[in-house]
């Protein structure tokens, strides 16, 4: 067949698709593919919600990293702030279903007011239950009793399917109640996660195995599309390739990986320019989905911190690589992590501490400080602001076509309708230079090729940049016949049109606008620009170099500021009503939402300094304004309005932590000579249903195997000396890093200080001296970290956590026996604290007692007066209480709160439990780090009143260890128009049943 015949049919076949309304085989129709609905249906190029074609731009936000319901509309609405109109979020089932059988999603677990919340603030939702989800998150989701199914996991094995069932059938059902067809915003569902290789011995892909996955929650009553990602672009589960296949086909990118060492190193290769090619071969009937797209990056114990991360995944990563996405068309695009938050109470992988910060453009504590998501801001509210993008043809990478310098790379985004626009986006052919490039640019357009500028010599592309030109671009009537600098957005006012346009400080770019020259008129001049054309011709061209000092030119209809990128980081768009009206403001930290009614502006803001605002569109009449429901005057007249918004700095106090009437107990009595241990659990497993690591201990001592599946476990080992020993061989496991101490009787043998890497540890110990008959006992402590994420077929999720062996070594052949008991959390999977969670504790005494809960008993006998500051004088691991007050004014400012280590290995070194009200919202190792800074949100602190705060402190040597210095930390409080904080309910101490 002659190339032009192939390329007719695939055009046709593409077009039967766009017609259909929905994804399918290329060619099927609607009738051959029924859907479950028809409020989301799609096309070859972009989903659609009601009929509406639609860019679908979300962010990663996952709320069981913020355990304070209160405060996930806060994340949404700056998510919605930046012009995003989506969220993506995973369920952790380890945190829903701790003991198997027995699911609960309560409390800060429930998912109805995230649902609620994401409404509130107007975004739709993707759901990605699982099972498995990877996440960072210990075990990849999985809960540590899944470690005890000898199927392998993630395949088709009938344990691993049926110990699935009672979480997705629950989970699935109230994912399925928030669907967008029953009123809540849920649009997309995704089944298990990067779904995408396994070891060579087993079926891949097991379409059984993902087709099972996706029924479970068709089954719940899942109706919207199912959405799938792979991990790389290599087509699994695609429609057209057979059973377990998903509507739309998604995968995933990091293209910079997580370097955070080396911020500013970018490695060539790394830019993909075949992404729309691969996507016709694989899924040319579903648009193109990048369902996880590189936002920051993890970071490892003993790494370089989030700020590095943030570093190396910044605002020019964004203006590179997330154009570039939009050069090969995307329009379901999700950005992992939009908000990272926290990893409490041990949810965590072994690969990364507690913070979760992930780099991201909303920090941890909720500030947006960073300026990638002022660039993020300006990508979205374009793209959202230009509806031909969606049916605009990806073109061929181009070096000489469309400029005329080898060092630029232009990537065409063509319309298929001479009525629409043409997306031009333009980089650094290595896109990595950090260069200023000159150069001309070529297009094509309604009016003839043009090449520009016209009212200057060149253009510049300055380093690690890259830009979206437009030709034929529509402003609300009025036509840009191109433009060779961004644009930010355009608006209908009812004074006219607003069109804003930006570039780098000192850049020259130009466009070209419906009107004649004499029919320009300054507004504001701030910025230089020159006029070409003449009174004759149908469009004027301006030419003008960015200034911190705007320019504004009203040309016919439309205002046209003209803005360099920093300033232009200051306005915002938002709605005003659900008729779609909007207006732009420039000034505030963030603007969370508008209304207009009955000649009163109000908006809903957050500022962190004194400034003026500016309200670019209001309509007349306006004569009452409110910010944060406080009157300001208003100042100018027309489409633009000014006022000053003069802040009182808050005044309160931060308790210093030195200063609290702070108690101790000791924490391991578990190495004094008299301690008791009868009631303790009994190391009896004689076999192991771990399939991972074979038993080679006459009884297991893997503490999953007896449900103690976070935090640390401890060990006491009975044996009755021969004489004989020469020494004692331990080997530990926990995940990297972890830590161990083993002390014989009440003498340390030594500790495993832990690495950024070593998951494991053996050691070697001198006995020699033991008298015959005498009776000892081995105490260890582990402190795990997670439980591991796992590939397919490798199962390395079930990596045991604890002892994994002993031996003892003698000069004659005898066997020495020890009678093992082990502890974690009090209950294990019976855990005590459902209202936070099963992860929360770990095996300390002061945790099983429940401790680090508020208001424990420090007033009884075995606790004394005595701080972390002055800390033990010998190894163990010892625990302070103490109570605080806060009172700070949290209904109108929005202050955030850290707890700060000071780094100084000189104290001993140590490992440290931090705990808020009862939640671990701290691991701190001195001597391997990066975190020494940890923040925990109001909600779980009370702002209002006593909060406990609870600290183990494990020295590691002999010589005990000391806290140098720990402190309460606030940041740059900012008047804020968020919703009020709720505290979350949880309960304080209580005498525990059966606590030892």
């Amino acid at each position: 067949m002659k190339p032009s015949l192939i390329l007719a049919g695939v055009v046709q076949a593409l077009q039967v698709c766009a017609a259909s309304g929905a994804g399918g085989k290329l060619g099927t129709t609607i009738e051959d593919r029924q859907l479950d609905q028809d409020i989301v249906t799609w096309d070859n190029r972009s989903l659609f919600i009601n009929g509406e074609r639609l860019m679908i731009f979300s962010g990663e936000f996952h709320p069981f990293r913020l355990p304070v319901p209160s405060l996930w509309l806060d994340i949404f609405q700056k998510v919605k702030a930046m012009g995003l109109n989506c969220v993506s979020f995973y369920v952790d089932w380890a945190l829903l279903e701790g003991k198997p059988g027995n699911f609960k999603a309560e409390g800060v677990f429930d998912l109805k007011p995230f649902f609620d919340a994401a409404q509130k603030a107007g975004l739709y939702l993707l759901a990605r239950p699982g099972p498995y989800i990877n996440a960072e998150a210990s075990g990849g989701g999985f809960p540590g009793w899944v470690s005890r199914v000898r199927g392998t996991l993630r395949t088709s094995a009938p344990d691993y399917l049926a110990a699935t069932d009672n979480y997705m059938s629950n989970i699935a059902k109230i994912i399925a109640d928030a669907q967008i067809t029953n009123g809540g915003p849920v649009i997309l569902l995704q089944p298990e996660n990067e779904y995408t290789g396994a070891v060579s011995y087993l079926p891949f892909p097991d379409g059984a195995y993902m087709e099972y996955v996706i029924q479970q929650s068709k089954k719940a009553g899942v109706v919207v599309p199912i959405i799938s990602n792979d991990a790389r672009s290599s087509g699994h589960n695609a429609p057209g390739t057979g059973v377990g296949e998903v509507d739309i086909y998604g995968h995933d990118n990091y293209p910079l990986g997580f370097d955070c060492a080396n911020p500013t190193v970018w490695p060539s290769g790394n830019l993909r320019t075949n992404y729309w090619s691969t996507h016709l071969q694989q899924s040319p009937s579903t648009p193109y989905s990048l369902v996880e797209f590189q936002a920051g990056s993890f970071d490892p114990w003993g790494g370089w911190g989030f700020e590095k991360c943030s570093e190396l995944i910044n605002h020019e990563f964004e203006r590179v690589f997330y154009k570039n996405n939009y050069a090969a068309g995307v329009t379901i695009l999700n950005l992992y992590m939009i908000y990272g938050g926290t990893n409490w109470g041990n949810l965590g992988h072994p690969g990364g501490y507690t913070s979760y910060d992930y780099g991201s453009v909303i920090k941890e504590d909720r500030t947006i400080t960073r300026e990638k998501y002022s660039e993020l801001k300006l990508q979205a509210t374009f793209i959202q602001s230009s509806p031909d993008y969606l049916t605009a043809t990806p073109g061929t990478n181009t070096v000489n076509e469309y400029s005329n310098n080898g060092d630029i790379t232009v990537t065409p985004l063509l319309a298929n309708d001479t009525a629409a626009a043409s997306f031009f986006i333009v980089r650094h052919t290595n896109y990595a230079n950090t260069a200023s490039t000159n150069y001309r640019v070529t297009f094509s357009t309604s009016k003839g090729s043009i090449s520009a500028p016209v009212t200057n010599q060149t253009l510049t592309l300055n380093g690690r940049d890259s830009k979206v030109m437009v030709t034929d671009y529509d402003v609300q009537g009025t036509k840009v016949l191109y433009s060779t600098s961004d644009i930010f957005t355009h608006q209908k006012t009812e004074s006219g049109v607003i069109l804003i346009l930006y570039a780098g400080a000192g850049e020259y770019n130009e466009f070209a606008i419906q009107g004649s020259r004499s029919a320009v008129k300054e507004i504001e001049n701030g910025a230089d620009y020159v006029l070409a054309g003449d009174n004759s011709t149908e469009f004027v061209t301006v030419g003008w170099t960015a200034s911190p000092q705007r320019s504004i030119l009203q040309i016919g209809d439309v205002q046209v500021y003209l803005l360099d990128r920093n300033s232009a980081y200051n306005y915002w768009v938002t709605s005003t009503g659900d008729d779609g009206s909007k207006i732009i403001i420039n000034g505030p930290y963030l603007v969370r939402s508008a209304s207009i009614a009955d000649n009163a502006l109000q908006i809903s803001a957050d500022f962190n300094k004194s400034t003026s605002i500016e309200i670019i569109g209001a309509p007349s009449g306006v004569t009452k304004f409110t910010v944060n429901d406080r009157e300001f005057t208003l100042n100018g007249n027309g489409s633009s309005l000014t006022a000053n918004i003069t802040l009182d700095e808050p005044r309160y106090d931060i308790p210093a932590l030195k200063d609290l009437e702070w108690k101790y107990i000791d924490t391991l009595p578990e190495i004094k000579t008299d301690y008791d241990d009868s009631a303790w659990p009994v190391a009896d497993l004689t076999s192991s249903n771990n399939t991972y690591q074979r038993l080679n201990t006459p009884v297991s001592l893997f503490g999953s195997d007896y449900g103690f599946n976070a935090g640390i476990l401890i060990y006491r080992g009975h044996f009755n000396a021969t004489g004989w020993e020469n020494s004692f061989s331990l080997w530990t496991q926990g995940g990297s890093g972890f830590g161990a101490s083993i002390w014989l009787d009440d003498v340390l043998l030594s500790s495993f200080h832990g690495d950024g890497s070593s998951e494991y540890s053996q050691a070697s110990y001198n006995i020699s001296s033991l008298e015959a008959g005498s009776a000892h006992v081995f105490t260890v402590v582990v402190d795990q970290t997670g439980h591991n994420e796992l590939s397919i077929g490798e199962d390395d999720m079930k990596s045991p956590r604890g002892i994994v062996g002993w031996r003892f070594d003698t000069t004659k052949a005898t066997n020495t026996p020890i009678s093992w008991k082990l502890t974690g959390n009090l209950g294990g999977e019976d855990y005590h604290d459902a209202a936070r969670g099963p992860l929360n504790e770990g095996g300390l005494f002061a945790e099983r007692h429940g401790y680090h809960l508020p208001n424990p008993p420090v007033s009884d006998a075995g606790w004394s007066a005595s701080t972390p500051f002055d800390g033990i004088s010998s190894a163990g691991v010892a625990f302070y209480a103490a109570p605080f007050t806060l009172d700070l004014p949290s209904e109108a400012w929005d202050i955030p709160l850290s707890f700060v280590f000071t780094n100084d290995t000189s104290s001993g070194a140590y490992r440290a439990q931090l705990y808020i009200n009862g939640w671990q919202f701290g691991k701190y190792t001195s001597d391997i780090g990066p975190q020494t800074e940890y923040p925990v949100p109001e909600g779980i602190l009370n702002y209002k009143g006593t909060n406990w705060i609870g600290l183990s402190v494990w020295a590691l040597d002999e010589g005990g260890a000391k806290v140098p210095g720990l402190e309460l930390v606030a940041g740059t409080p900012v008047w804020t128009g968020r919703e009020e904080v709720q505290l979350v309910e949880a309960p304080e101490w209580e005498a525990r049943d059966g606590a030892y």
